[in-house]
């Protein structure tokens, strides 16, 4: 019996618009059910969320809560701050001051998608204050994170990409620093650029290797897209004899220079359609 009712509250926890009814047969039984009744009490329930207390900060897109997890928000990133370890980017330390009075004195409770974790062993998620404030997204909106999507992982992308475009619109927080103003893709060959950036070139032509598409911009200066999400771009065609802003991280092997793409929205063409 106490099965059975069990099963009828947590559906009912479920179905957020459900009311839960008691009442007693002829037996002076409690009886339980998701229709009224005559006589039937009405049971307020709570919605069945998990809520965590943060216990550490360590920069805008990662915290620890107190049962030691380590949280990284979900289809976003920050800019680093400085430690012992790692350069510190601009922006880094007004992002990590936001998430913090964000979080003062609220429990969150973490939203997943398909990828729980990380490469770090990190948890991925995306994080909700309890009067309901994405904080992934308001830190976008706000401009101290920017989207960072990383299929399969596309649960809240769109409205992500919204806060994006308004907060760059609006030139809040990075996008107002001339630190990230875009600059000519060459600068990769005579300056090592560290973190996020925005680099401009023409494409001049496509190259399919095993498990990547190269968009060419030189031999030696190229975004590479994985075969695994070409389904999400439109033809790479039309990024031809275009000339595009990469958004992403800059890598080096040997003289060439790449950035790795996984989301069209890091590929912007600039010049009108001939």
């Amino acid at each position: 019996m106490r099965k059975v009712i069990f099963c009828i509250l947590w559906l009912c926890v479920l179905k957020a618009s459900a009311a839960v009814y008691q009442w007693r047969g002829p037996d002076g039984q409690p009886h339980y059910g998701d229709r009224p009744v005559p006589g039937a009490n009405t049971l307020s329930l709570k919605p069945g969320f998990s809520y965590y207390l943060v216990g550490h900060i360590f920069d805008g897109d990662t915290v620890e809560l107190v049962d030691g997890r380590r949280v990284r928000l979900l289809n976003v990133n920050t800019p680093e701050v400085e430690t012992p370890r790692k350069r510190g980017e601009p922006g880094g330390e007004e992002a990590k001051r936001r998430i913090q009075t964000l979080l003062k004195g609220h429990r969150i409770r973490l939203v997943y998608d398909v990828e729980r974790r990380d490469k770090y062993d990190r948890t991925l998620a995306h994080l909700f204050t309890e009067d309901g404030v994405h904080i992934n997204r308001l830190l976008v909106e706000e401009g101290w994170a920017i989207a960072n999507i990383h299929p399969p992982n596309l649960k809240y992308a769109k409205k992500i990409l919204a806060a994006q475009a308004e907060a760059e619109q609006a030139g809040r927080g990075i996008w107002g620093m001339g630190d990230y103003a875009p600059q000519p893709i060459e600068t990769l060959r005579r300056k090592r650029l560290y973190g996020w950036h925005r680099l401009v070139g023409e494409v001049l032509q496509i190259k399919a290797m095993r498990k990547y598409v190269r968009l060419l911009f030189a031999a030696d200066l190229y975004v590479v897209i994985p075969k695994a999400n070409l389904t999400l771009f439109p033809d790479l065609d039309a990024y031809v004899g275009r000339r595009v802003e990469v958004r992403g991280w800059p890598g080096r092997r040997g003289r060439s220079h790449s950035i790795l793409v996984r989301h069209p929205d890091a590929l912007r063409i600039l010049d009108p359609a001939p």
